[in-house]
């Protein structure tokens, strides 16, 4: 590597601090600038749940969790599985454990203690940190413009990493402000779509008021052939939690083509039907019906406003349905959604850099030592610890992208 040779990574989340780890082991001086007071944000929001940094399911299985982008990230994840991210883990003092689902943590459940060991780390190699200082661009000569406390500034580096994130959760630091940039530079982005997200149900004023911000447990969700096992929340709005997120993209894009989409909610799924029938043949005698399916198949009070909610909308009294018809209802109630909530509710985002900008080292085509990562790139996946997971393999693989690239391009400053 030639000597004195400097980088820059812009944005401090996991996928730019992977890249500054990568590029300053590599023997290059690296500066990393983010707009916000710290560093990782949202990673430290994301460690409230427990921080999930990647599953230990069968590879192909993980791999096939990236869908239509899951070509373009195989080399990056092949390169830094989760096996790697589970070591890298433990070399910053954190023990891994894998939970129940197959998801996998640090014993701590927090992410605080892994960012601070992180952060002492790159800072012991020399890595630099310029906060508040939100990227706006390159001036004519390409050098990097930045708004800061004392201005505009400019700096001059030898190769860029871009991990700027996408549009979820604002507040945090990744408000999309890149994406004028970069089309204005001629760079082929996609438009940002909420991912992992909540979507709004037209629900009546009374199970809204009654049961806004209760849980929906131990049910199954299906739309278009998926299914998929495990919790929502009712929302004011509608639905949100891991068994919608699980099935947003697929939400998302019916909603966009037809204006909405019919999910069903099976509310008892470990029962058959012929189980729930028999359940539901016993005479209820003076019991309200609310009393009967609580006791006759253990439905909550919400999954009970549920099915009353759905029965209303079909113009049918559930007190009148026989055994087999109210059985039916009960794992396949439908809730027809309308829109996705709003973009900056998201856990993550959908769309970004399009991976035809990039080459297989993921540098920008149109601007040679230009590296982007992350959740800025153009793909998204479910909870679970696939994001952080491809957040941290497509930081590493840009930043050996730049390496290889300064190796064999040099001194040449941008």
């Amino acid at each position: 590597m030639p000597p004195e040779l400097n980088a820059a990574v812009i944005g401090a989340g996991p996928s730019g601090l992977m890249a500054a780890e990568v590029l300053s082991a590599g023997g290059v001086h690296v500066t990393v600038y983010d707009r916000m007071p710290s560093a990782g944000r949202k990673f430290l929001m994301a460690g409230r749940g427990g921080l999930n940094l990647t599953h230990s399911e069968d590879f192909s299985a993980f791999l096939g969790r990236y869908g239509a982008a899951e070509p373009r990230l195989r080399a990056a994840i092949e390169a830094f599985p989760p096996q790697a991210v589970r070591a890298w883990c433990q070399g910053l003092g954190q023990e891994t454990f894998v939970g129940s689902s197959g998801r996998v943590f640090p014993k701590s459940l927090k992410a605080s203690p892994l960012l601070r060991a992180w952060l002492r780390r790159l800072a012991a190699a020399g890595v630099g940190f310029a906060f508040r200082h939100r990227w706006t661009g390159w001036d004519t000569s390409g050098r990097l413009q930045f708004d800061a406390p004392a201005g505009r500034v400019s700096a001059k580096a030898d190769a860029v990493v871009l991990a700027l994130g996408g549009a979820s959760w604002p507040r945090l630091g990744s408000d999309g402000g890149w994406i004028d940039t970069l089309g204005h530079a001629g760079v082929a982005v996609a438009p940002l779509r909420p991912a992992n997200c909540g979507f709004i149900a037209r629900w009546s004023d009374v199970f809204r008021d009654r049961f806004e911000g209760q849980p929906l447990k131990r049910i199954e969700l299906a739309f278009r052939g998926q299914r998929v096992r495990g919790e929502a929340i009712v929302t004011r709005d509608g639905l949100e939690g891991g068994a919608v997120y699980a099935l947003s993209a697929a939400l998302r894009e019916a909603i966009a083509a037809c204006g909405e989409a019919v999910l069903h909610i099976a509310l008892r799924p470990d029962l058959s039907a012929a189980e729930l029938q028999q359940r539901l043949a016993v005479p209820r005698g003076k019991q309200s019906l609310s009393t009967f399916l609580r006791k006759a198949v253990n439905l909550s009070p919400p999954a009970i406003g549920l099915l009353n909610e759905a029965a209303a909308s079909a113009s049918l009294r559930l007190a009148s349905m026989d055994a087999a018809a109210l059985a039916a209802l009960i794992n396949a109630v439908p809730v027809r959604l309308v829109g996705t909530a709003p973009l900056e509710r998201a856990i993550s985002t959908a769309g970004g850099v399009s991976f035809a900008a990039l080459d297989e080292h993921f540098m920008l085509r149109g601007r040679p030592g230009t590296f982007a990562a992350g959740e800025m790139l153009d793909w998204e996946a479910p909870t679970g610890g696939y994001l952080l997971q491809a957040s941290f393999a497509t930081g590493a693989a840009a930043a050996r992208g730049a390496l290889a690239w300064l190796s064999g391009r040099g001194v040449t400053a941008l």
